[in-house]
């Protein structure tokens, strides 16, 4: 028997396009989907990197703090003309009982360290020098611009308050209990190097300082924990408001920085790989 002429042919297989194609739009557009680490210090790289930096999130979040930090000035001054609360009398108690010759050289310490001259001037213009140093100037720039905004808005809101310090202080302080300048102080200090140099135990060491900041001042009675409270969300709210302004900056800076001492770190390396022996010639 012979076949049927008419009998239909199996159509052909379709080529298997689903192994081929692309598994990511990276891949269809011609990239790698994992780039290498490197390709995030090339310069193409790091502009795209430092545009694409938002600034919204610091912006908002800072404003806020400031704006929390007025309503809770407010709230203390509509309050029996700046009377303290039942938390800050408790918080003055147990302080003031810890009271002792070792708290004391903390204190006077952190009261030195974080005001007056040396606070407000020395501090600032040793970490700027610093940074310069380390070639990195918009993050000097800013440290100086944010410390100088946040002793001027503390400044504003202690005239605009008046608010009466404790009666128990140990240190002769400027007029207005509220906010605390030295907090403020600390808190922008803590955010500005944090936001510089981006590294965690930064942060945790800017957070402790900070509370150790607040902590001396209802120690010497010099503010009400309120007080703290107050210059807290001031100093780290106008560090976050400049941090704003100078983002795109301070990131291209940064990551800069990163490639700089990338490559001197595999130049060093390179330096100190000893040379390959030469084969020797069998023969000999």
């Amino acid at each position: 028997m012979t076949e049927r002429d008419d009998e239909p042919t199996p159509p052909a297989e379709a080529p298997d396009t689903a192994a081929e194609a692309p598994d990511t739009a990276a891949e269809a557009a011609g990239h790698d989907a994992t780039p290498a680490a490197a390709d995030d210090l090339r310069p193409a790289q790091r502009e795209a990197r430092a545009k694409r930096l938002g600034r919204r999130v610091p912006l908002v979040a800072g404003i806020g703090a400031v704006i929390m930090a007025a309503l809770l000035g407010l709230v203390i001054m509509a309050r029996s003309d700046g009377s303290p609360f039942e938390f800050d009398e408790e918080w003055a108690e147990e302080v003031f009982e810890a009271r002792g010759p070792v708290g004391d050289v903390f204190a006077f310490f952190m009261n030195d360290l974080g005001g007056g001259v040396f606070g407000v001037f020395v501090v600032p213009i040793l970490i700027a020098v610093v940074l310069l140093i380390c070639r990195r100037p918009w993050g000097a720039l800013y440290f100086i611009v944010a410390s100088a905004a946040s002793a001027g808005v503390v400044q504003i809101l202690k005239n605009l308050f008046g608010r009466a310090r404790p009666e128990d202080i140990l240190v002769h302080s400027d007029f207005g209990s509220f906010p605390s300048g030295h907090v403020a102080n600390a808190a922008t200090i803590a955010v500005a190097i944090g936001v510089i140099v981006p590294i965690v135990s930064v942060w945790i060491a800017g957070a402790a300082y900070t509370v150790l900041m607040a902590v001396s001042r209802t120690y010497l009675g010099a503010h009400w924990l309120s007080d703290t409270l107050g210059g807290l969300l001031v100093g780290a709210g106008v560090a976050l408001v400049i941090w704003a302004a100078f983002a795109t900056r301070l990131e291209r800076e940064r990551l800069a920085w990163i490639d700089r001492v990338s490559r001197r770190n595999a130049a060093r390396a390179q330096a100190h790989v000893t040379p390959p022996m030469r084969g020797r010639d069998p023969e000999s």
